[in-house]
Order: C-alpha cells, then sequence, then structure tokens
C-alpha cells in the first residue's frame, strides 16, 4: 500500500498543539473528539498511513491527566441506532467504548445521555443497565430553539437545566459512538455550569473532518461529506474566519451554526471570546501531516464509490428511497469518478455475466484481482478467500485446499441436521475447514498465515451478503461493497 500521511509527524505535533490549548485556559480544559477516537476507519482509508488508533495513542501518553466522558443520544438509542462499520447498536458501542478505554489505562468518569425526554423508553433502560455496572450517568434535555435563540441556551432554562457532570481531572475529552450525539453541547454545558461554581475552564475542538488547511473541494474533505449525507452535514469556507483573517479555511455547518452560542459563553465567562472563528477552536493538525497528496486523493476518490455501493445497498435492504446514494452520486459527479472507477468492480460483474450466477473480486495489496464464482460447493466470496490466500502465500492455483471430501460432510451436516438451505460453505464455516486441515497440510498453514495481509483489500461482490459473510469480512478488516441485488428473490431473509 502507498503512504500519503506521515503517523510519526502527525502523533508529535497532536500532542504539542493540544498541550499549547490546555495552557491558553489553564483551568480545565473540555476537548471535544470528533469522529472515531479509536478505531476511526475512514481516517485510514482517505489518509493512508493514519493508524485508526492514532488519536487513542496520543491520549495514553497523557493516560494519568485524561478524563474520558462518553456522550450518546437518547433519541439515536430509541431509534436502535446501528455503527455500520461494526454492526452494532450504539448502545453496545458505549459498553464497548467503555471497555477499550479502560484496557488502555484510560479512565472513564461517566456517561452523558443527551436530548433525554420523559416518554424515550430506551433512554432509560440503558441508564439502568449502565448504573447497574456502577457507570455514573447523567441526563442532558433538548433545548427549544437550538441553536439559534442563544440567550434561552446560555440560561437556567438551557443549559442550566442539564445535569452537571462531576469531574475530577483537568483534561476532560468528550467522545461518543457517532455523529450527533451532543458531544459539543454537553462541554458548553459544563462551561456553563463551571462559571457558576467559579471554576476556569475551556473548550477546544479536535475534529478530523474536514480538514481546515485542505480545499473545500479536495477529495479528502469531499469524501466526509459522502461519508455524513444522512446527517446532512456540508462543508462550507468559515465566514467568520474569513472575515476576521482575511484566510480561506473549511469548516462544517453545524460548527458554523453553534458558533455563535460558543461566542456568547465564552464572553459571558471571560468578558471576551478567545476565539473569533469556529476554526479556531480546533486543535487538528492532519493537514499539516499529509506526506502525499496523490495518494490521498486517490484513496478519498475510491472512499467515495464505497460510500456509493454501501448506500445503494442500504436502501435496498430497507426498501427505502434513495435518497442517501443520489446525494453521493451528486458528490461523485463532482469528482468526475463513476462506480466502474472501482478497480474490484467490473472483474466482479465481468464474472457474473459470464457465469449467470453470484461472483466477486478482491484486490490483493499488489494490485492483482482475484475473482470468484459461485459453485456447488462454494460461494463466491468463500471461492475469492481462498484463491486471494493461495495467491499471498504463492501456492499453485492448481492446487485445492479443501478437498471435495471435506467439504462434503459439512454440507451434509448443514442441510440434513442444521436445517440449511444452501449447502454452499459460507467464508467462515472455510476457514474453520482450512484451519482443520492446516494440521496435516502445509499449504492450508501457509494460506492461513496469509489472512493478516488481506486487512484493507478491497472486495465488491454482484450480489448483498449475507450477515455471515458480512461479518468475516469486517473481523478481517476487508472493505467489501455489493451490487444493490439479492441472490434469491424471497421476502424473508435472516439479519
Amino acid at each position: 500500500m502507498r503512504i500519503g500521511f506521515d503517523r510519526e509527524k502527525y502523533l508529535r505535533m497532536q500532542s504539542d498543539h493540544i498541550d499549547a490549548r490546555r495552557k491558553q485556559f489553564g483551568g480545565k480544559l473540555y476537548l471535544e473528539f470528533g469522529g472515531k477516537l479509536f478505531d476511526d476507519h475512514h481516517a485510514s482509508r482517505v489518509l493512508p498511513g493514519f493508524t485508526p488508533d492514532n488519536k487513542l495513542v496520543m491520549l495514553q501518553k497523557l493516560a494519568d491527566e485524561v478524563e474520558m466522558v462518553i456522550v450518546v443520544s437518547a433519541e439515536d438509542l430509541q431509534a436502535n441506532k446501528q455503527r455500520a462499520d461494526l454492526g452494532i447498536g450504539y448502545d453496545a458501542d458505549v459498553l464497548r467504548l467503555i471497555d477499550e478505554f479502560r484496557s488502555r489505562g484510560l479512565y472513564v468518569g461517566s456517561v452523558v445521555i443527551s436530548h433525554v425526554t420523559e416518554d424515550n423508553k430506551a433512554a432509560r433502560a440503558f441508564k439502568r443497565k449502565l448504573e447497574r455496572q456502577g457507570v455514573k450517568v447523567y441526563r442532558h434535555y433538548p433545548i427549544k430553539n437550538y441553536p439559534n435563540d442563544v440567550a434561552h441556551i446560555v440560561s437556567d432554562e438551557g443549559y442550566g437545566r442539564n445535569e452537571y457532570i462531576e469531574t475530577t481531572r483537568d483534561l476532560i475529552v468528550v467522545t461518543a459512538p457517532g455523529p450527533g450525539s451532543g458531544k459539543m453541547a454537553t462541554c458548553l454545558s459544563q462551561m456553563y455550569h463551571d462559571h457558576r461554581r467559579g471554576i476556569e475552564s475551556g473548550y477546544a475542538k479536535f475534529e478530523t473532518f474536514p480538514i481546515w488547511n485542505l480545499p473545500l473541494d479536495h477529495p479528502v474533505n469531499v469524501a466526509y461529506e459522502a461519508a455524513t449525507v444522512d446527517l446532512d452535514d456540508v462543508n462550507m469556507i468559515d465566514p467568520f474566519h474569513l472575515k476576521a483573517y482575511g484566510e480561506s479555511c473549511v469548516n462544517y455547518n453545524r460548527d458554523v451554526e453553534v458558533f455563535p452560542v460558543l461566542n456568547l459563553l465564552f464572553e459571558q465567562i471571560m468578558e471576551k471570546s478567545p476565539y473569533a472563528s469556529p476554526t479556531d477552536m480546533g486543535v487538528n493538525m492532519a493537514g499539516h501531516c499529509i506526506s502525499d497528496d496523490e495518494v490521498c486523493r486517490e484513496a478519498s476518490r475510491q472512499e467515495v464509490i464505497r460510500r456509493y455501493y454501501k448506500a445503494l445497498a442500504a436502501e435496498r435492504r430497507e426498501d427505502a428511497e434513495p435518497e442517501d446514494s443520489e446525494k453521493i452520486a451528486l458528490i461523485m459527479g463532482r469528482l468526475g469518478i463513476t462506480g466502474s472507477d472501482r478497480p474490484v468492480v467490473e472483474p466482479a460483474l465481468a464474472v457474473a455475466r459470464r457465469t449467470r450466477g453470484p461472483a466477486a473480486a478482491i484486490e490483493l495489496p499488489d494490485g492483482r484481482i482475484i475473482t470468484g464464482k459461485t459453485s456447488s460447493l462454494l460461494g463466491c466470496c468463500s471461492a475469492i478467500l481462498l484463491d486471494a490466500l493461495k495467491a499471498l502465500a504463492g501456492i499453485d492455483d492448481k492446487i485445492k485446499l479443501l478437498a471435495r471430501e471435506t467439504v462434503e460432510p459439512i454440507q451434509v451436516l448443514k442441510t440434513r441436521h442444521l436445517g440449511s438451505h444452501n449447502p454452499r460453505l459460507h467464508t467462515d464455516e472455510v476457514l474453520i475447514a482450512l484451519a482443520v486441515g492446516a494440521r496435516n497440510d502445509e499449504n492450508a498453514r501457509r494460506a492461513l498465515d496469509q489472512l493478516q495481509h488481506l486487512r484493507g483489500c478491497d472486495v465488491h461482490s454482484t450480489v448483498i451478503l449475507g450477515p455471515v459473510d458480512e461479518g468475516i469480512f469486517r473481523s478481517l478488516g476487508v472493505n467489501v461493497t455489493t451490487e444493490p441485488v439479492y441472490q434469491t428473490k424471497k421476502l424473508y431473509r435472516k439479519s
């Protein structure tokens, strides 16, 4: 894989910049972390060289000074909102985040449930669940006319109504399972309460995207728009920054809209706001650490295409109107790309046309593309998985890693005893059979050793994958897209 991002420079610059911002305020600093904190796969895809745990590694260096606060929206809990990259709900992800932070030596102080209303049963149940596990939970409430009625927001009926989060450390990192959870409002609410208690505190924002010092139409920033089409986020030139400094910097609509609230809050606390623009609030140094701009541009164009296919498949699953896919199609038009610019798409479609059955293709780290068809023994994803491992291990393509006499007993078990109507082996069954065979077969052992090299590879399937194959590819770190087509016309499908 070609590298376009300098990870070590980023960690160094980012740590120094956060430290400088802490010194600026002197007391507590509420640091809002946008995006994913330790599994930022979007960033690692559009900035090759950026590892998913970059931000967490940086925070671990400050572990004795950091307190983690996790915010989740009651509305997202009620809607059972899912993390698409992990296939789990936001409630489960909060628990996962707590476990992960604790395992890395970071102190988790509390969870905030935002946008709480009396009729939200899911929020009440989740609060009880967390408290039974010994986790402190605070409730924040919807504020009428937010973010427009500044006077009401910065009052006892606005932020003052929220429960005050008791913290014990001076660097408070506020994070969430996903966007729109209410992280910024949580930080501002805390500053309001701190001021009433005579506590000095400040706010800064660590949002990786959009990258403020890249052009508005840079593919890295455009890919962020594609990733957040469901939120109606729009990248824009920061008008406050342009007016104050005469410089064009990129921000997004939600930060621009809420900036007057932040400004008024600072003025009430400090008599004068330390920030002239939303861009001033940020501490993101990612734009200074791009080492190969063209590599990042191409990676971002590929990410937009992935988002397009994912939107198409999601709309097909939910029988929804093509709103998100049409928005991303417009973004693709701006970049001058189409779905066929994804290298694995056309090879997969070609095999499907030739065989008149489901097919798939995978691109290996060296650029080789392996295709697979559906057979009586294997599904197309199982076929490309085996062939990809053989190619990576340098095993002759004619060698069979799984003999028919190994596969057939598994098929009998599935169809005769487990009630399956599909005798073909899924990817998980293929890997288990391969692992069993590796005990006595050197080729199987060599193939299994190559699993780690599939991380970051791209796959395209001509049919929507079932949950098993999708989950296996996700676990292996493979980027999967599909055509918005089901293999069968059955109305009932397992989720």
